[in-house]
């Protein structure tokens, strides 16, 4: 699903736009227990409840591609009789309407999600009457020939508010409030099927972590029945890998600042919304190389590249050939950071250039190239030495 996809699905959940048919809800204690369950219709909810839900499957919809939302796709062999798919498949075609299949998804979902804490699962289904965009771009709701039908997943820890003070109206006066449960916004999600070119892509679903380095593999085995892919923060620690295991102790400053500058320029000229900009290992070794990486740092890459993979997935069976490391989540197109251990400099990445390395009074020191003033604080300071020269 594209960008522009997910927001069109997005704009749904108001209250002129829903197309929510149906929701059902399972309330879980701290114990794995059912504590209520409720199968409604969703037009028949008062209106401020239809907001709360609204909100909430507006954050089972947010977040980065690639880090908090994820595609997953099914092979045929995933979608066998009695399989996980199949489930998901029955839930969409029944609309929600057979409550024994409801509550066999509720039971998978607390066997599967892995929590101390008390929580809501809301599952509804919408029927979207797609409409056809024509050339000048422009929807129009009168020439439907497409209904999206899916189901929406969201896992949401109930947690007691923070004790505060607040008006007692019985007392006329200001002391503690009472403090309650209350459904925060959800940590898990997935929405199934694709909405993929417009159209519902049963092959393959939308999966949603608040926490990107918190996918839950327990919970996408047990109610999808897939492997979680490889997190945006592991794909960034191969790549970190790859880099230290291909230069060895000699990792220079400028070497490293030339691949990541070569990564952003990549990423501001890819133009292809269908497809993000992702490296495989032939990638990272032409991009290596185009890096200024040395020829005898290069001998034996493939070795190198597959033992970075297995050894930060921490998988020996992980197919380094086919584990592919998304642009952006090696580097970002808003900032460029050097660290060290009391000093942090962020930097433009289209102006790296400005930053180099150089020995000065016997010091390895980082230069910064700036003009005669520079803001300390917010205040516009004169740089030293800047009028003498």
């Amino acid at each position: 699903m594209t960008k522009s996809e997910i927001n069109e699905i997005k704009k749904q959940f108001t209250i002129d736009g829903c197309t929510i048919d149906r929701i059902c809800g399972c309330y879980v204690n701290n114990e794995k227990e059912k504590m209520c369950v409720s199968t409604d219709s969703f037009l028949a909810l008062p209106d401020e409840e239809m907001h709360k839900y609204f909100d909430i499957l507006k954050k089972s919809l947010s977040g980065t591609e690639g880090k908090n939302l994820l595609h997953m796709f099914f092979e045929t062999s995933d979608e066998t009789e009695g399989s996980s798919h199949k489930l998901l498949q029955e839930l969409r075609k029944s609309a929600l309407k057979d409550e024994e299949l409801v509550g066999t998804f509720f039971d998978r979902v607390i066997e599967s999600y892995d929590t101390v804490e008390k929580y809501y699962i809301v599952l509804v289904h919408a029927s979207y009457d797609v409409p056809q965009i024509g050339t000048d771009q422009i929807m129009t709701d009168d020439a439907s020939e497409t209904v999206f039908d899916y189901i929406m997943c969201s896992i949401c820890p109930v947690r007691l508010t923070k004790a505060a003070l607040g008006y007692i109206p019985d007392e006329k006066r200001i002391g503690e409030r009472a403090r309650d449960w209350v459904v925060a916004d959800p940590e898990k999600a997935f929405m199934f099927p694709l909405f993929s070119d417009r159209a519902a892509d049963i092959h393959g679903l939308l999966y949603y972590s608040k926490k990107s380095d918190d996918l839950m593999e327990s919970f996408t085995e047990g109610i999808f029945g897939l492997k979680m892919p490889v997190s945006a923060d592991e794909q960034a620690e191969v790549f970190n890998s790859v880099i230290t295991k291909t230069l060895g102790d000699d990792v220079s400053f400028e070497t490293v600042k030339d691949i990541h500058e070569n990564v952003s320029v990549m990423l501001r000229q890819y133009d292809d919304p269908q497809e993000p900009l992702s490296f495989g290992r032939d990638d990272v070794k032409k991009l290596f190389e185009k890096s200024g990486v040395r020829d005898e740092d290069m001998k034996d890459f493939v070795n190198k590249y597959e033992v970075a993979v297995r050894e930060t997935l921490e998988d020996e069976e992980a197919d380094a050939e086919d584990t592919r490391i998304r642009a952006a989540n090696i580097t970002g197109t808003k900032k460029f950071d050097i660290k060290t251990p009391d000093v942090v400099i962020r930097v433009n990445p289209e102006r790296t250039d400005l930053i180099s390395t150089r020995v000065i009074d016997g010091r390895q020191c980082i230069v910064i190239a700036v003009n005669d003033r520079v803001e300390v604080n917010g205040i516009s300071c004169r740089t030293v030495g800047f009028e003498d020269d």
